[in-house]
């Protein structure tokens, strides 16, 4: 029985598999993003965050250990440099993985992992969250912007209540006809 055994084999022995993970991983930090099967994504995710994480700590002891996973000194120095400077604030969540479709020739299912703060398309898109507390229940706008509007509906204000005008008194007399 396999209770509680998590660990996604991929259908390799130990040493085949910890090699490919390291491949993949050095793979991932040098180019950013990679194209591969959701199971092996899945399990590089497992592999890469604890590095990114040791990155952020530039130390003699954790460059020993990214090196004793990723066996490339171009990744070590890529990962303490360029990433770490990067993921510095980001509390974790390093990698993003993006479903594509199907293998045509085994139907696998494919899928793009990347490394977050290195998608320019998709920094472009997000706007920094603004942390704001709410003030009061009438509306969610400063008052800067709130005199601004209440001006502009002020101008408006004055013409449609004149073009409101006439048509009332037009039902007036119109009214009036209908009575006599």
């Amino acid at each position: 029985m396999r209770h509680g055994k998590k660990f996604n084999h991929l259908g390799r022995t130990a040493s085949h598999r910890k090699a490919m993970l390291s491949n993949m991983a050095s793979s991932l930090i040098l180019h950013k993003r990679i194209s591969t099967t959701l199971a092996k994504a899945k399990e590089l995710k497992k592999h890469v965050e604890p590095l990114v994480t040791r990155a952020k700590e530039d130390t003699t002891h954790n460059r020993r250990i990214a090196f004793s996973f990723l066996q490339s000194k171009e990744a070590i120095k890529t990962l303490f440099g360029e990433i770490s400077e990067k993921v510095a604030t980001r509390p974790g969540g390093y990698t993003r993985i993006i479903k594509t479709g199907f293998r045509l020739g085994d139907n696998a299912e494919m899928c793009i992992i990347e490394l977050v703060d290195f998608n320019e398309l998709m920094l472009k898109d997000a706007k920094p969250a603004k942390k704001t507390t709410r003030r009061s229940r009438r509306g969610g706008a400063s008052k800067a912007e709130g005199t601004q509007e209440a001006e502009a509906k002020e101008s408006k204000a004055p013409e449609a209540s004149s073009e409101e005008k006439p048509s009332e008194e037009n039902n007036e007399s119109k009214d009036e006809n209908k009575g006599e």
